[in-house]
């Protein structure tokens, strides 16, 4: 076949991990990245060990993911009134192979594209170039039409298109031209940074509250020698959503008076949450948006991937490591069926229905759904969590989420690599 590059419209964590998955099987590719130059932005992220396991494989070792992030120990849910409903360790603690990381999005995102320029040059990225759509050729590739940052325009040939480009791709707006808008359930978010002292086991992922009105706070460094760590925290409120999303923005810079009372009364002996709020220098205001799912992530030579085929709620902490897993999975079918269009249809056959399902439970509050049955049977207040949902219940609830999500600890660790060692594309 041909050695015509794969082209990646977008250099996001997705789209850097499957470069970083074709320089290691031996496809050549491009990555055209909107942004004029990649820089370090949002806030806290958790990659999930099924992820962490692909980023080891890639080389991406322990080592160098803890100068970006630090390895969570737990997951714990609290009610309104302070108390604990669920709680259960994390990573390797739990059994898992692979340790699940809390980091910096922006610091993830630099480690992958400083990696990539690394490995393949500096030519592998090329930044302000938006592709804003693409045509299939006779000859069973496809042109892209680019769209650079000075607004020239210009085309670029490949064998296959991968869109990358995140919850407003213009790939997704070409191959589904139907699909609805943005989708927006009401739920808005603050989120931001502080320096404090991490909470129970200077490691834990906590989500406090109800289903409509909680904290999500987690750190995303170690411990400096002074006993605090860097600290993300998300606050969210569920609100009326029928006249839709009206703001200009989707990330917003907001004072932090503009939102903090809605939290005044978190506050308990081990935590004050307005406290905290006001520790921090800034806020950033946005919607907890995704969209609805589609039928397929393929059309002919072009196939969607992370945000752009299965944007979904942050609510289970899925997003980037299904952007990972998706860039590996690619790979593979790379690797059994050659860099054409019988790859891509195999890819979109193992992940495209399993996933959509999992934007849908992620829709419906994914693991914070104990919540919501918490809010049904007491109303979030209670004085033993046995008496509301017995502690089998809960396990169950959270094995079934994570059987979806695909992290249940025995598939995983049984689970032979996505990409054996060693393994390279004939081309």
């Amino acid at each position: 076949m041909s050695k015509t590059k794969v082209i990646i419209a977008g250099g996001g964590i997705g789209g850097l991990t499957l470069g970083l998955t074709l320089h290691q099987i031996g496809v050549p590719f491009v990555v055209l990245e909107s942004a004029r130059e990649m820089r370090s932005l949002g806030v806290g992220i958790n990659v999930q060990p099924n992820a962490v396991r692909e980023l080891f494989d890639l080389g991406l070792t322990a080592e160098r993911l803890d100068t970006i992030g630090v390895s969570a120990r737990e997951w714990a849910l609290v009610g309104l009134n302070g108390k604990e409903v669920y709680a259960e360790a994390r990573g390797t603690e739990a059994g898992y192979h692979w340790p699940q990381y809390a980091a910096h999005r922006g610091a993830l995102h630099m480690l992958l594209y400083r990696t990539l320029l690394d490995r393949a040059g500096g030519d592998a990225v090329v930044p302000g170039a938006r592709v804003e759509g693409y045509v299939p050729t006779a000859t069973g590739g496809v042109t892209a039409t680019l769209r650079h940052s000075d607004g020239s325009q210009d085309d670029v040939q490949g064998s296959l298109l991968i869109g990358a480009d995140g919850i407003h791709s213009a790939v997704r707006a070409q191959m589904h031209p139907s699909q609805p808008p943005i989708n927006w359930g009401g739920a808005l978010m603050w989120r931001g940074t502080i320096r404090a002292k991490p909470l129970r086991t200077g490691s834990s992922f906590i989500g406090l509250g109800t289903h409509r009105h909680r904290m999500v706070i987690y750190p995303i460094s170690d411990v400096a020698p002074d006993g605090t760590a860097l600290i993300n925290w998300i606050a969210e409120v569920t609100m009326d959503n029928s006249d839709g999303w009206q703001n200009d923005g989707w990330f917003t810079e907001v004072p932090i008076d503009s939102f903090a009372h809605h939290f005044e009364d978190f506050r308990y002996n081990w935590l004050d949450v307005p406290a905290m709020l006001h520790q921090a220098d800034c806020a950033y205001m946005n919607p907890m948006i995704d969209r609805d799912p589609v039928s397929t992530w393929v059309e002919g030579p072009v196939a969607l991937m992370g945000d752009a085929a299965h944007a979904m709620y942050p609510t289970g902490s899925n997003g980037a490591s299904q952007a990972i897993v998706d860039a590996r999975v690619l790979g593979a079918a790379f690797l059994e069926h050659g860099v054409n269009r019988t790859a891509l249809q195999a890819y979109d056959d193992q992940l495209c229905a399993p996933v959509s399902e999992l934007v849908l439970r992620n829709r419906s509050a994914g693991p914070f759904g104990l919540l919501n049955i918490l809010n049904e049977r007491c109303g979030g207040v209670f004085d033993d969590i046995e008496t509301v949902i017995p502690m089998q219940e809960r396990a169950e609830f959270m094995g079934k989420y994570k059987a979806a999500a695909g992290f249940a600890i025995e598939t995983l660790n049984r689970a032979a690599p996505t990409i054996a060692p060693g393994a390279r594309v004939t081309l």
